[in-house]
């Protein structure tokens, strides 16, 4: 039987262990996530629905039980979104703060350091590519523009100097100067 927008839905019922396992496993299936994020989806749930099951809930044991199984693997996922926010242009501190949010540990984000910094040129680039800063540019920017470009780059989490070259760059320039280690 349909209800009417109006009419209010029946309160789900609480939570107990096996429940909270379905939720955990549905979760780890649908999304790729860190122990972190499906401990905050979990305790959420229980806030939401409440606890019915044996003693206390505990979502942190759950998520390290699915990172022990495999379902949950933080240092994959950091892996991937470090390859994914590089190729979409943003630079080491918005990836670092990403990292940071999505709660992955100290030793993974430090295990992930030398990929995010070995691949900030083509990042930037990427993102100047995208906004056609610089070399991609279709013609000279004025110092107003070439300002603005350079806030933009910053927000984006690159380097102050590397987005400075990049922003001086004169359309057409070549860019395997900016991929050169100095």
């Amino acid at each position: 039987m349909r209800r009417h927008p109006s009419q209010s839905r029946p309160p789900a019922r609480p939570l107990d262990q096996a429940a909270l396992e379905r939720l955990a496993l549905r979760y780890v299936e649908r999304y790729a996530t860190t122990r972190a994020r499906l401990t905050a989806y979990l305790d959420r749930k229980l806030r939401e629905r409440g606890w019915a099951g044996e003693g206390e809930a505990d979502s942190r044991a759950l998520a390290e039980r699915m990172a022990e199984l495999g379902y949950v693997d933080d240092r994959a996922f950091a892996e991937a979104r470090v390859s994914a926010m590089g190729r979409r242009g943003l630079g080491a501190r918005r990836v670092t703060l990403a990292l940071r949010q999505a709660g992955i540990e100290s030793d993974d984000a430090e295990a992930i350091t030398p990929q995010v910094e070995a691949n900030a040129g083509e990042a930037a680039l990427a993102f100047a590519r995208r906004r056609r800063i610089g070399p991609f540019a279709q013609e000279e920017a004025d110092r107003d523009q070439r300002e603005r470009q350079l806030a933009a780059m910053l927000r984006a989490g690159h380097a102050f100097e590397l987005a400075k070259k990049i922003v001086a760059m004169a359309p057409g320039d070549d860019i395997e100067a900016i991929l050169a280690p100095d």
